[in-house]
């Protein structure tokens, strides 16, 4: 099984950034892909950006271009950089990994402020 653990969120200001860290407990190389979600207060979980073990990155229409999502395989870990934010990017972001079986993080806070 993968254990993942997210850190790097906190509060922020619109239009500041925050790097977000998914540390899995092991090698994460022969996972098909990694990807983070978020769930806002009282919305459903909606997927934020993926990443295939080849390299291809999709994203939500809503964070494109302005989120960026990447892995060190060497470090078990994969990231989200949050650039330009706004206060509707608030929520717990939760890193996801997909394989055989899929596997989620505790999930970090993120607070964007106005």
């Amino acid at each position: 099984q993968v254990q993942l653990v997210e850190s790097g969120g906190g509060l922020v200001q619109a239009g500041g950034s925050l790097r977000l860290s998914c540390a899995a407990s092991r090698s994460i190389f022969g996972i098909n892909s990694m990807g983070w979600y978020r769930r806002a207060p009282g919305k459903q979980r909606e997927l934020v950006a993926t990443l295939t073990a080849s390299g291809d990155a999709n994203y939500a229409d809503s964070v494109k271009g302005r989120f960026t999502i990447s892995r060190d395989n060497a470090k078990n870990t994969v990231y989200l950089q949050m650039n330009s934010l706004k206060p509707e990017d608030t929520a717990v972001y939760y890193c996801n990994a997909q394989g055989i079986l899929i596997y989620w993080g505790q999930g970090t806070q993120v607070t964007v402020s106005l």
